[in-house]
């Protein structure tokens, strides 16, 4: 391939990173592009976890446990970063001040503070492209729906249920981990891990939530702590949160859920749309079907269902007959990650500090309606 190499460190070598890795190594199934990653140095307080990387990829020059000795690295353009909540404020403040472009897991800090924090080092660092992993939008049924909205096809809104959900954790026997612990995870609970996830397209589309009423669930009280004995849960399970949203001049329902138990769930990620011309729906859950209901005045109610065919934001030598599933979606995340550092305009562009900063102003309000029972403002100005 000819073209701009953008070379990457990794921060934090656990599932993620490995994605990343992979999607590295299958850059060859996208065509009509002229940049390309590659992972010059990882970093993993564990040493064994980055081994991983050092044992598979070629490209990798240098493997530390400090990950400030990779900022330090002149062979590093860019930064994936995936560590625990409560280290976001600190890496990502210094991965943006050592001029290094970042693509940083959700929610971009532990609580609000931390995230103004960030916010505050971005302002200051206008030269380094800052964006979050959110992957679901690029799933071909999702961009389909992006589209139908861009075409301003739904006429006035009725309401809106978006939700991401997965059942691992429905298992007690499941042991602890960072996710349990307010120290590590933070208040925010499956928000701060799932909820932008669901907000990206929503608040992309200008949908903001004015207000909420939050139902919050601790569900499993207890795991095991991997060392015989028994750890408080001390994070929120589930979140389904009621929303009143506004576009413009319009108000409607926006329903948003974030579940960490939703029995039968895999990792289920989807968006509704209800308007008064036109009505759609997609869900991973069947990821090759989008729903939709067009609608005039007088005429027929009749949802219909079409296979979306594997027509992706980048293309791809798959053809459109074949499946699309979370590793071409990961893929194509990083492709439009790379496309704005090479100074191009993304198919689709992935979540941004703003929409991030977003996320938080909502899981804030969330709090405080679960902590008063009613319901809370939004914030949306300082």
């Amino acid at each position: 391939m000819s073209g701009r190499i953008i070379r990457f460190g990794v921060i934090g070598c656990g599932l993620m990173g490995r994605e990343f890795a992979s999607a590295a190594a299958r850059w060859c199934h996208l065509t009509g592009v002229d940049f390309e990653p590659r992972i010059t140095a990882v970093c993993d307080a564990n040493p064994e976890a980055a081994r991983w990387f050092v044992d598979r990829l070629p490209t990798v020059e240098h493997a530390y446990t400090d990950y400030k000795e990779l900022l330090a690295d002149d062979n590093v353009d860019a930064v994936y970063c995936a560590v625990p909540h409560h280290l976001h404020e600190g890496l990502y403040v210094d991965i943006i001040r050592a001029g290094k472009h970042l693509l940083g897991e959700k929610p971009f800090g532990i609580d609000r503070k931390a995230n103004v924090a960030i916010q505050d080092a971005i302002r200051a660092n206008p030269g380094v492209l800052v964006r979050s992993s959110s992957e679901f939008p690029f799933f071909p049924g999702a961009q389909q729906i992006v589209r139908w909205v861009n075409e301003e096809r739904f006429g006035r809104i009725i309401e809106v249920n978006a939700g991401f959900w997965h059942s691992s954790d429905l298992d007690p026997n499941k042991p602890i981990n960072w996710k349990r612990r307010l120290a590590s995870n933070g208040e925010y609970g499956c928000m701060g891990d799932l909820g932008l996830h669901v907000l990206h397209l929503p608040l992309r589309f200008g949908w903001k939530p004015l207000n909420v009423r939050a139902l919050l669930s601790k569900i499993v009280p207890e795991r095991p702590d991997g060392k015989g004995g028994m750890a408080a849960c001390e994070t929120w399970d589930n979140a389904s949160l009621a929303c009143e949203a506004a576009a413009g001049s319009q108000r409607f329902p926006m329903h948003l859920s974030m579940k960490r138990i939703a029995p039968g769930h895999a990792n289920t990620w989807f968006i509704r749309i209800e308007g008064t011309k036109f009505s759609a729906e997609f869900s991973t859950k069947n990821p090759k079907q989008v729903l939709y209901m067009p609608y005039e005045p007088g005429g027929e109610q009749a949802w219909r269902a079409v296979d979306v065919p594997c027509r992706s934001a980048y293309e791809t030598i798959t053809g459109g007959i074949f499946e699309f599933g979370f590793s071409d979606s990961i893929l194509q995340m990083w492709a439009a990650f790379c496309d704005e550092i090479a100074g191009n305009e993304p198919a689709f562009r992935c979540a941004t500090p703003d929409e991030a900063e977003g996320s938080h102003r909502l899981f804030t309000a969330a709090l405080e309606s679960q902590r008063t029972g009613g319901t809370a403002a939004v914030e949306w100005e300082e």
